[in-house]
């Protein structure tokens, strides 16, 4: 989570999280919500059950994960692939950007590709926990085909 601030919006994420059989959360230490009472209340004890690592440097922790493997994808509306084209058959991070801001450019960089969810109404954007739950399971969906 690249600077999410509303802690119902973390708690949210980490229930899904749990749901989704997702590895980990990686929270930033500034700017963004921490591990607090009102984030454990809103996992409904998923705090407890998804490991969640705070850094410091978002950026340098995903040029790491990529280093050891992994696929970094960032949510955004310009120059990005409908999510269902994301290919997820690899260790991949998810990044979820603030609600008001999106992902950082720095951490932007650090993606390997960018993925959006169609808007066809009014709105232009979903609420983060809720983007991120779709996404998940988008990943949870390509690796598990129903047989």
């Amino acid at each position: 989570m690249d600077g999410i601030q509303d802690p119902h919006n973390v708690g949210a994420i980490l229930r899904t999280c749990d749901c989704a059989g997702v590895d980990g959360v990686i929270l930033t230490k500034h700017n963004s919500c921490g591990l607090t009472p009102t984030v454990v209340k809103a996992s409904t004890g998923a705090a407890y059950t998804v490991p969640v690592s705070i850094v410091t440097n978002l950026s340098q922790t995903l040029r790491n994960l990529k280093q050891e493997g992994y696929w970094v994808v960032g949510t955004d509306m310009k120059d990005a692939r409908e999510y269902r084209e994301g290919m997820y058959d690899s260790p991949t991070v998810l990044v979820i950007g603030s609600e008001g801001q999106g992902i950082s450019n720095l951490v932007k960089k650090q993606c390997d590709y960018m993925v959006y969810l169609p808007m066809v109404g009014s709105i232009t954007s979903l609420n983060a926990s809720v983007a991120a739950a779709i996404l998940m399971y988008e990943v949870y969906n390509q690796r598990n085909p129903k047989k």
